[in-house]
């Protein structure tokens, strides 16, 4: 009897903790000391200019079972305009993730930092790839300008996912590539375009003709866990740079996890060749919404712009071969040489497309590079910035403070939750 009632109370207790913890998990989080920065240490000073130890905001998203935290990505590293590629002041910098999520009191609280390594488990670097690997034809320089070498597992990281079991996925500017990562941050497993000298499952050809500093630039995946969506930053070189003069025109891919399989979409951008189709978040396996933007400071006439996009009438553009290097053709002519009326008279539908937010109008968004989104339900947004780890480029391939013009203070990381249409 004794032992019975012993089980008994052990069973409720275990049951109330459960009930709390289930209570806790789907309690409503405090987003109202938002907009909030995140915490930051320095990195290195190069001729007396402090650069931050951030970069998180590359890419975003949400804990797939936690509500109230999230994940944000650095891209390569801090990096300068310099000759025929980049000066890399911290050469040995390692992409790095960071956990984190919103207390009790509503604050920003840092659970963990995650540096991406190799699939030997060594840290990797933000330098380019070697010709075969993903190279995009720049060259890594130091703040010297000596030139670096290459890392054949190096990755200009864009985007992130945090999938239901535990593991990451991550697209970048390079390849471009599609990187799965285990919890720890080891490579898993890299998906590059036909022809890259990666792994055996790919991603259409044609996508290695993205625009140096303009690859895949966002990734989420579907509520089901079934599907990665990705997003190319801006008009793909197709057939060359000179040939490609559908400046509003970039793509969408998706990637069956289970099978490989993937489907291209058409995405017409509202602004031109300078703005960029930034992060993409998952509503349904359908709709998605997805940032565009220029490069100008908000309080600079900038375009910060959220849109909801729907792919469920868009024309499937892979075509009959996906190893084909300029992809579907129409007319004998690639699809980033055909205007918007030949597109439609051949019976191509884009994604559709509505505004959901303008940041700018909205929040008076002042940051230039809006670059991370995720979804929370209830058109409500979390939105993240890339604060180019505080610097900019002086204009002679040297770092200076990167600088709000409207508040004077030097660019850093920060969370928003906007209400969107």
């Amino acid at each position: 009897m004794r032992k019975l009632l012993l089980s008994a109370i052990v069973f409720t207790a275990l049951a109330s903790c459960k009930d709390d913890d289930n209570k806790m998990n789907n309690q409503d989080i405090n987003y109202a000391k938002l907009p909030q920065e995140f915490p930051f240490s320095k990195l290195v000073t190069i001729n007396g200019v402090d650069i931050l130890n951030g970069g998180f905001g590359s890419g975003a998203a949400a804990h797939p079972t936690r509500k109230g935290e999230f994940y944000v990505i650095t891209d390569r590293g801090p990096n300068t305009d310099y000759l025929n590629g980049k000066k890399f002041p911290a050469p040995n910098f390692t992409p790095t993730i960071m956990h984190f999520k919103i207390n009790a009191e509503g604050n920003i609280e840092v659970i963990k930092y995650i540096k991406l390594k190799n699939p030997s488990g060594q840290p990797i670097t933000g330098l380019p790839n070697p010709a075969g690997m993903g190279s995009t034809g720049e060259t890594a320089y130091d703040a010297s300008g000596n030139v670096l070498g290459t890392d054949n597992y190096g990755l200009d990281s864009e985007s992130i996912v945090a999938a239901p079991d535990g593991t990451f996925w991550v697209s970048d500017e390079y390849g471009p590539h599609i990187v799965h990562y285990n919890a720890e941050g080891v490579e898993l497993e890299r998906i590059s375009p036909i022809g890259v000298n990666t792994g055996p499952r790919k991603l259409p050809a044609v996508l290695a003709k993205r625009r140096a500093n303009r690859g895949m630039e966002g990734l989420c995946i579907t509520p089901d866990g079934k599907m990665l969506v990705g997003t190319i930053q801006s008009t793909m070189y197709v057939p060359t740079k000179v040939l490609a003069t559908n400046t509003t025109l970039t793509r969408i891919v998706t990637f069956d996890i289970a099978t490989g399989q993937t489907k291209q979409y058409l995405y017409k951008q509202n602004g031109g060749a300078s703005d960029s189709v930034c992060d993409i978040t998952a509503i349904s396996s359908t709709e998605f919404l997805v940032i565009e933007r220029d490069g100008n400071f908000g309080s600079q006439g900038g375009t910060k712009k959220v849109y909801r996009i729907n792919i469920a009438g868009a024309s499937d553009v892979n075509g009959t071969d996906i190893a084909a290097v300029d992809g579907m053709k129409i007319n004998n002519k690639a699809l980033e040489q055909s205007t918007w009326d030949e597109i439609t008279n051949a019976g191509i539908q884009p994604v559709s497309k509505v505004l959901a937010v303008d940041l700018v109008a909205k929040l008076g968004y002042e940051h230039d590079k809006f670059e991370g989104i995720v979804y929370l339900g209830n058109n409500k947004l979390a939105v993240f910035n890339d604060d180019d780890f505080g610097i900019v480029d002086d204009g002679n391939g040297n770092p200076k403070a990167k600088i709000l013009p409207k508040t004077g203070k030097v660019d850093k990381g920060t969370m928003y939750v906007v209400d969107i249409q």
